[in-house]
């Protein structure tokens, strides 16, 4: 069990190795301009592409500058304007019940531990671990569609509750990788390992995954 365990930390080394020279800058795709903006952002992200969030958000922070406007904010109003990202009722509900939160027990500053984030409406620890690489710049593991899929067949984890992947992502990066690792692999979900036709034969660490022996030659 040891040699194993050995094993998937030199092979998750050489991963992240290889991947950050594949992809040397790896800028958060949400476009934001301070905290709350990517929180915001962030949540609005769930079930929704980067490019639908950010061609929501510019009219969304002028109709709603800061987290006071969207605790003032009328529910249906608020969903009209974020319609095409998806869940809205949800996601509306969650906005304003967080911008509350914040206001109430932060004093509108947005703590910066993960138990705190992840208890603000809408949040999760998905949301406050992007908050934590983001803006934070502390150690995170990003777990979210790309990274899961991506470290799944790169044999990094066998878990599919993000939860668990996080835990045992974590348990084999060094803290100071940890956010780099998460980015880097993100990046490669979408540039290149995708959900149905993964571009195995350009894929720079493609000899370092499990997923591409054994879905032999279909998949390369």
């Amino acid at each position: 069990m040891a040699d194993i365990r050995v094993q998937l930390q030199v092979r998750a080394e050489e991963i992240r190795t290889a991947l950050r020279g594949e992809y040397p800058e790896t800028p958060c795709p949400l476009r934001h301009r301070d905290a709350w903006e990517l929180l915001v952002a962030t949540i609005l992200s769930a079930q929704c592409t980067d490019e639908r969030v950010n061609a929501v958000t510019p009219g969304l922070f002028r109709r709603y500058p800061d987290a006071a406007a969207f605790a003032a904010a009328e529910q249906e109003e608020l969903q009209r304007e974020i319609y095409t990202t998806g869940f809205f009722r949800n996601k509306a509900r969650n906005l304003v019940a967080c911008a509350r939160t914040l206001l109430d027990r932060h004093g509108g500053e947005l703590p910066d531990t993960i138990a705190e984030l992840a208890a603000l409406p809408g949040v999760g620890r998905k949301t406050a671990n992007v908050m934590f690489a983001h803006w934070f710049g502390k150690p995170a593991v990003v777990v979210d569609t790309h990274f899961r899929r991506v470290a799944t067949r790169l044999g990094l984890t066998d878990a599919a509750d993000p939860d668990r992947v996080e835990a045992q992502i974590r348990a084999l990066v060094p803290e100071q990788h940890q956010s780099e690792l998460s980015a880097v692999v993100n990046y490669h979900g979408r540039r290149c390992c995708s959900a149905r036709r993964p571009a195995c034969e350009r894929c720079v660490v493609a000899h370092l995954c499990p997923y591409l022996r054994q879905a032999g030659p279909a998949a390369s």
